[in-house]
Formats: structure tokens, C-alpha cells, sequence
């Protein structure tokens, strides 16, 4: 289900989340932040269902809420630390600077993100690290690319199973209409569920 719609100058960004056969406990987590000068989310993915995968996913969305003002790459190692002794969880990172006009990305484990620009008509979509962090020795590879003026983006978990990432952000309109899209072909709540659809305003 749609939780949040948020809308500013810069950009707009719609969170949905459903927890695994309606449990109580949602085993993803997210957070998210806006400030003049960029966008970070993050999305974590703890491993298997239930309270123990909500307390390593809220456990990673914290430390990076307490350090949103760090690079990306810190983050992700925070993120690792503080899964140390939990039952680990997949985990990416994703930060918007409107100066430049870039996104710098880093992800392990089975979260996906796609980025649409749309003045080239081209999709970006890094190549994740397989994995999960659970405070071993990691090593996370940080990407960096252009986004383009009203570019579109989604991050999910591995709960949402889309087809034609592409055609979704280029096309539906509206974010609560590509969203009704993408929830009207995942009816299906066999796994705990996010996904983040952003778009670029300027």
C-alpha cells in the first residue's frame, strides 16, 4: 500500500510497503531525506521475514538517519557495523546532489534501482553486489551518474517483481499512477514489499 507522498521544489518521491502475508512486522525498512542540497534514501532488506528481519533493517535505517551528512560510502560501512551479531540484511544507498546534477549509488544484496532519462530515452541501472552486510569484511562499490532534468527513478526489494522498468518510469502520468500500476501486478504478498518512485523536478 501507498504510506507517503512527498513533494517540493527539487523533486517528488512515493513510499509503499507490505509486509510478508500481512504480518505485523514488515522485515524492509527505509528512510529518506531531503535537504537543499540532496536527496538520500536508503533502503534495507533484513534477511528472511518477521521481527528479526525488522530489527536488522530499522537497525540500518537508523545509523544512517543519525549520518545522512556522510558519503555514501560511509554510510554503507555504518550500515555493515551495525548489522554485526543481527541476522544481516541487504542494503542500498542512494544520494541525489542537485548541484551537479548527479546520484551516487551503492548497493549489496538483492535490491534493485533504475533510473529513466528521459531526454536520452535511456534506463541506468547499476549492478548490484550479491551478498548482504552483516559485519564481515565487505567490500561495496560505489557508482556515480548524470541524471537528467525530470529524470524518474524506483528502488524495490526482491518482494516486487517488475517488468518493464523502462516503459513504467516513461510513461502512467502521475507517481501514484505508476505505483497503482506496479501494486495492480504484484498482488501477490508472499515476501515483504517496498518500493521508492521518485521524479526529478528541475
Amino acid at each position: 500500500m501507498i504510506k507517503e507522498v512527498i513533494r517540493d521544489e527539487e523533486i517528488e518521491f512515493l513510499a509503499s510497503q507490505s509486509s510478508k502475508n500481512e504480518m505485523p512486522y514488515c522485515g524492509d525498512d527505509y528512510f529518506f531525506i531531503n535537504t537543499n542540497d540532496y536527496f538520500l534514501c536508503v533502503l534495507a532488506d533484513g534477511l528472511g521475514s518477521g521481527q528479526f528481519a525488522y530489527d536488522s533493517s530499522s537497525a540500518v535505517t537508523e545509523i544512517v538517519k543519525n549520518n545522512h551528512n556522510e558519503a555514501v560510502g560511509t554510510l554503507m560501512s555504518l550500515a555493515n557495523d551495525v548489522l554485526l551479531n543481527k541476522r544481516g540484511a541487504a542494503v542500498s544507498v542512494l544520494k541525489l546532489y542537485y548541484d551537479t546534477k548527479e546520484f551516487v549509488y551503492s548497493s549489496v544484496g538483492n535490491i534493485r534501482f533504475f533510473l529513466y532519462n528521459p531526454e536520452s530515452d535511456k534506463l541506468v541501472y547499476p549492478l548490484p553486489v550479491t551478498g548482504y552486510l552483516s559485519g564481515r569484511n565487505q567490500k561495496y562499490q560505489t557508482q556515480r551518474f548524470k541524471y537528467e532534468p525530470n529524470a524518474k527513478f524506483i528502488i524495490h526489494s526482491d518482494g516486487l517483481q517488475i517488468q518493464g522498468a523502462k516503459s513504467i518510469l516513461k510513461t502512467y502520468g502521475s507517481l501514484e499512477q505508476k505505483a497503482r500500476v506496479i501494486l495492480e501486478k504484484n498482488t501477490v504478498h508472499s515476501d515483504d514489499t517496498t518500493f521508492i518512485l521518485g521524479s526529478l523536478l528541475s
